[in-house]
């Protein structure tokens, strides 16, 4: 893996290489940092991973990107730091970038998150703007292209898998809330991704040793949640520490707080940072 410093207007176009870059690298409390959203790209595609309430500024900021250049959009749980842009992101679209003719987004989303995302999040503020051709208030169709990731089971779990492009992500369930939840099956839904067989994206997570073992022997890099204080819906700090060298020499942690400086994390491969360029053979 390459650590690349960008000092233009990233290209969302590549010769094929898996490139990913992190918008943001903080927590839903980071007042500093922006919010813990990526980009992936490869070949003539690209997905931005979730899009917090920071996003539209750590775009900016971090990659030279307006709201009208991005096109796929992967949301990976409800929670504000991962959708509180999508709201903006997808007004700007209809209302702007259709008229400029461009299409409408794509959405990647399983299906069993699909309609959650709607009702209990997007719809308030995206339904009522206007009166579609059916007479109708506004639909999640009427703003997205939906594109559905396969179904799969492995050893008892239900995964998903997809190929965007050349992007191969497979899904999986963590589990981040309740704090309560035992497991992936009991918690409210929130996904990590297998990113091109190669990068473990572990979203949001409680510490998940299964999950580490069964796609972090595979992976060439871990980026990985971590809370620096315990945390009842996020990885610690202590409890990544606890994990085999064979694992953390190849973890990056994500999802920080903004006193990240005051941390000893020379036990990892180190902390992402907002604006670099993870560009990987």
């Amino acid at each position: 893996m390459k650590a690349l410093e960008l000092n233009k207007k990233l290209n969302l176009r590549n010769d094929g290489k898996l490139e990913i870059i992190f918008i943001g690298s903080g927590t839903a409390f980071s007042k500093v940092l922006h919010n813990n959203n990526i980009i992936i790209i490869k070949g003539d595609k690209h997905i931005l991973v979730d899009f917090g309430l920071s996003g539209p500024m750590g775009l900016k900021a971090n990659t030279g990107l307006d709201l009208h250049d991005i096109e796929t959009v992967l949301p990976t749980h409800s929670h504000s730091d991962h959708i509180g842009g999508l709201e903006l992101l997808t007004l700007t679209n209809r209302y702007i970038g259709l008229a400029a003719g461009k299409p409408k987004l794509e959405l990647i989303i399983t299906k069993e998150y699909q309609n959650l995302l709607w009702d209990q999040s997007l719809r308030g503020g995206l339904a009522f703007n206007e009166i579609n051709e059916k007479s109708e208030y506004l639909s999640f169709n009427d703003y997205y292209n939906v594109i559905s990731p396969v179904q799969f089971q492995e050893k008892g779990y239900n995964r998903h898998s997809l190929k965007y492009g050349d992007i191969n992500l497979e899904f999986f369930r963590t589990n981040h809330v309740p704090d309560s939840a035992k497991n992936s099956d009991e918690a409210f839904i929130s996904y990590g991704l297998m990113i091109d067989d190669k990068v473990l994206f572990s979203g949001d997570t409680k510490f998940d040793l299964n999950l580490v073992k069964h796609y972090g022997k595979k992976a060439e890099i871990i980026f990985h949640d971590c809370s620096f204080k315990p945390n009842p819906v996020h990885a610690s700090l202590e409890e990544l520490k606890s994990l085999d060298s064979q694992y953390r020499d190849k973890m990056m942690l994500m999802h920080y707080s903004d006193d990240y400086e005051h941390y000893d994390v020379s036990d990892f491969k180190g902390l992402v940072k907002e604006g670099i360029l993870y560009q990987f053979d």
